[in-house]
């Protein structure tokens, strides 16, 4: 694995992690000095958070009345579901949008800062949203600045274009990419692993091929979706690789047999280090690493913020 290998690191600056999933957003800020508790509803993803950053994740389901510890930093992945363009678009009325929990928490923590991470759709098809969220924080003394971050210009073996906005009461830059011209693989991410048949592999039948085929055709597209591996991966949701068929995120043997990618193969396309342990079934981890932000992002992001509050 030739990707930077995420290590923990403490200071005394705090953040506290709303729908902290299994911790990708809390693993980059544990790398970059912060100390992290996180609040999750998924009991599996509160597992794995403890298991690896330092045992502090509350399992609760957040409305705007749950109480969350004060921090110097309130950080939030809130599910994007409301926003997706492969959803329902229900935005606001969407019973998932986390957005009125977030705001409720500012106003009694009063945070130096706040973190969030979205799909792009919520400042296009959305805007109008985004609009309130960044007024709501402008009113509460926030300088508010939102920028569309691809994971991979930041080291991030895959291609991720994401909507990052930090609202804080002090100066604040998003961070200049690093690997923009010369962008991490999925050969740099998984080596030799790409090429082998690991104990346990599923892999693709006639069947199910055939399927994909027609699948493939339906969406128009012009080749198969095998993973290069010369380039950085197509975006990793939960559903394409926890699903078994259709937009499945797969890999071409040299003998022409094709096999979905394992846990760890996507955790590793997405910055998460080999040391980090995905507690759950089999489907529950491979949902808690199509959920999660990328740890590398994460860690360049909060790098640039732990700048601005040291200097």
């Amino acid at each position: 694995m030739l990707i930077e290998e995420l290590r923990l690191r403490t200071s005394s600056f705090t953040v506290s992690e709303l729908f902290a999933g299994c911790g990708g957003l809390g693993l980059g800020f544990a790398a970059a000095g912060f100390r992290t508790v996180g609040y999750e509803m998924n009991s599996d993803a509160c597992q794995t958070y403890r298991a690896n950053l330092g045992g502090h994740c509350e399992e609760v389901i957040l409305t705007t009345e749950a109480e969350i510890k004060n921090a110097d930093v309130l950080v939030a992945g809130s599910p994007c579901q409301p926003f997706s363009t492969t959803g329902k678009k229900g935005g606001a009325s969407d019973r998932r949008d986390g957005f009125p929990t977030l705001i409720a928490a500012v106003k009694r923590i009063r945070p130096t800062a706040l973190v969030l991470e979205n799909v792009p759709a919520l400042q296009s098809e959305h805007s109008e949203y985004l609009d309130w969220l960044t007024h709501s924080l402008r009113r509460l003394g926030y300088l508010v600045q939102a920028e569309l971050l691809n994971a991979a210009d930041f080291g991030v073996p895959q291609n991720r274009r994401r909507l990052s906005v930090v609202a804080a009461k002090l100066t604040n830059n998003f961070p200049k990419p690093t690997h923009a011209k010369t962008p991490h693989t999925v050969r740099d991410a998984l080596g030799s692993m790409a090429v082998r048949k690991p104990a346990g592999a599923e892999f693709v039948t006639s069947k199910m091929w055939k399927y994909i085929q027609s699948y493939e055709s339906k969406c128009r597209c012009k080749n198969p979706r095998d993973l290069n591996i010369d380039a950085p991966a197509r975006t990793l949701t939960c559903r394409n690789i926890a699903g078994a068929t259709g937009d499945m995120i797969r890999l071409k043997l040299p003998d022409g047999s094709r096999r979905r990618i394992t846990v760890r193969e996507a955790a590793r396309l997405q910055s998460f280090p080999d040391w980090y342990r995905f507690c759950g079934s089999k489907t529950s981890q491979f949902t808690q690493v199509g959920n999660a932000v990328p740890p590398l992002l994460a860690k360049a992001v909060a790098s640039s913020l732990m700048a601005s509050l040291v200097g």
